[in-house]
């Protein structure tokens, strides 16, 4: 086997550090029309030809499979481990593992989440077939990666920064969300990259043509970021209360603790509420856009807290909360449930949200469905023993079994808690069930000061277009937000500060296409992709 030439690691380490700007905290979105074209040249240009006979201005040939797995393969532990790394601080600094630990999970998420970048490439390559075509492989290109991506959700159950997420801010372009989800995007994004990648695998006589085809398709589709989307009339009002609990392992509840900050967030849910009318609490999308006046809704989010639903101090203080506002109240708790066996064993402990009503009824309850590995529950117990701190801090959870909107007095809500907001399907259930607005309750106080509380909001924000439905960011320590179905972020408290903000919102009851036929785009191209890879084997070999 032919060694892998020098420069096809200059591309993957090139490729990894764009890959990685893209995404907040850097956020340079406009580097994704070129982020992934390094890696694609690499790909095909990454043995030296040696005594093959071809064209004398191409010195290089593909990878092999292996290679080609392992190029892509380091570029996606290298993308991980720059986008993500915020699992070290909260695995270390929140989930009480030492660092040498903490260290050595990171390296195995990101040594995990990086086969599906080997995996890419391996495709890719397989596609190739003796006679080096690379257009067929180019073509491919774009469907195979949503392919990958398709699988990374369904799989995995990470799909934490799709690539798509990098163009939310671009309003035009995200329209298409509405039909195919955030993979149409990702989608276009690739078709770009592997215009420019052609560019630099053609006769040097071609080449300046398809540069400048790649460069004019991404002004073009660049241009939407700034087109001014129309103003969203927000005809409703919530109040959103930022508690701003801090997140340690080191913190020890007392009963006194628990009072002053039970009273401290109803006494300022009920002032804020009670100045619902005030400039300073009301926004709009645009100015334009009357603001409402009154708040229907009071949304505390998932906190550190050890608010439990079955609490009488609790419930007691919300419910009077409730019947002094004379407004439904949504709050982050633990939903509880309890023994059924005669020696008392057997409670179980959800991550919920309780809906409360004006009269101070606990109404209705929503239980998380998708928790997340390592935080609210620990996969493979006697395998992943090393990693039980995290899971001591934050609570060892059971799945809840629904995604029903919750009906807050004819008001259907889809409410959906923290992690789940970067599961574009499972959001979708809610306001394909009929929510006519989402609600994400979060407790981004875990990610510390790193970009992934930013990358956690992007992806929230795209869960709106994706539905058209307005959203309601309701966090621990933000950011906390009201957003349109634009994905555009209407008015924001500062991050770290225990405040409460009225927010507008409206209701739709209108289903988009993606809404109602979920993530048919993205199977599309697994069809596609399979087929082609089929196509491939099934040709008849090469004879020399």
């Amino acid at each position: 086997m032919r060694q892998i030439h020098f420069s096809a690691w200059w591309l993957v380490g090139l490729s990894s550090l764009l890959q990685v700007l893209i995404f907040p905290l850097p956020g340079l979105y406009l580097l994704s029309w070129i982020a992934f074209a390094p890696l694609l040249v690499a790909l095909l240009r990454a043995q030296p030809v040696g005594a093959l006979e071809i064209d004398d201005s191409v010195r290089l040939r593909a990878a092999s499979p292996g290679q080609a797995f392992l190029l892509a393969y380091v570029c996606g532990i290298l993308w991980y481990a720059g986008t993500c790394y915020w699992i070290y601080d909260t695995m270390h600094q929140y989930g009480g593992l030492n660092p040498a630990v903490a260290l050595l999970a990171l390296l195995l998420f990101c040594f995990y989440l990086g086969l599906y970048h080997g995996l890419y490439g391996l495709l890719l390559t397989f596609l190739l077939g003796p006679e080096q075509d690379h257009r067929r492989v180019l073509v491919a290109a774009p469907f195979l990666w949503v392919t990958v991506e398709l699988a990374r959700t369904r799989v995995t159950g990470f799909p934490w920064n799709l690539l798509g997420i990098a163009q939310v801010d671009n309003v035009a372009l995200c329209r298409i969300a509405n039909r195919t989800g955030v993979y149409g995007i990702s989608f276009e994004i690739m078709l770009v990259n592997v215009a420019l990648a052609a560019s630099f695998l053609v006769h040097r006589k071609k080449r300046g043509t398809l540069l400048l085809a790649a460069v004019a398709a991404a002004a073009v589709l660049q241009a939407g970021r700034w087109i001014s989307a129309p103003g969203v009339l927000g005809d409703h009002a919530a109040l959103l209360v930022q508690p701003n609990i801090p997140a340690s392992v080191e913190t020890e509840w007392t009963r006194d603790d628990f009072e002053s900050t039970l009273q401290s967030l109803t006494a300022i849910s009920l002032k804020a509420a009670r100045h619902e009318s005030s400039p300073d609490t009301l926004g709009s999308a645009t100015s334009a856009n009357p603001a409402p006046t009154k708040v229907d809704l009071i949304v505390w989010p998932e906190s550190p807290a050890p608010f439990y639903t079955n609490d009488p101090m609790f419930r007691s203080a919300v419910s009077e909360m409730a019947r002094q506002s004379r407004t439904w109240v949504l709050t982050g708790a633990m939903g509880t449930k309890a023994a059924t066996n005669k020696d008392g064993q057997g409670a179980q402990i959800f991550n919920s949200a309780a809906l409360i009503s004006p009269e101070g009824d606990w109404s209705a309850r929503y239980d998380k469905t998708h928790l997340v590995p390592f935080g609210e529950y620990l996969p493979f117990p006697r395998l992943f023993a090393f990693a039980g701190g995290l899971t001591k801090q934050v609570g060892e959870f059971e799945r809840g079994t629904s995604r029903i909107p919750l009906d807050a007095g004819g008001t259907k809500l889809g409410v959906f808690i923290c992690y789940e907001s970067v599961f574009p399907d499972e959001v979708r259930q809610f306001a394909e069930r009929g929510a006519e607005v989402l609600v994400n309750l979060s407790n981004d106080g875990w990610y510390g000061d790193s970009g992934a509380y930013a990358q956690h909001l992007n992806q929230t924000r795209m869960r709106a277009i994706e539905n058209n439905r307005w959203l309601l960011s309701a966090t621990n320590t933000g950011v906390t937000a009201p957003i349109d179905p634009f994905g555009r972020i209407v008015a924001r408290i500062p991050r770290k500060e225990r405040t409460a903000r009225v927010a507008p919102y409206a209701l739709t009851a209108v289903s988009t296409f993606y809404t109602r036929h979920g993530d048919w785009f993205a199977y599309l191209c697994a069809i596609i992709s399979v087929g082609a890879l089929l196509a491939r084997f099934a040709s008849p070999k090469k004879v020399d």
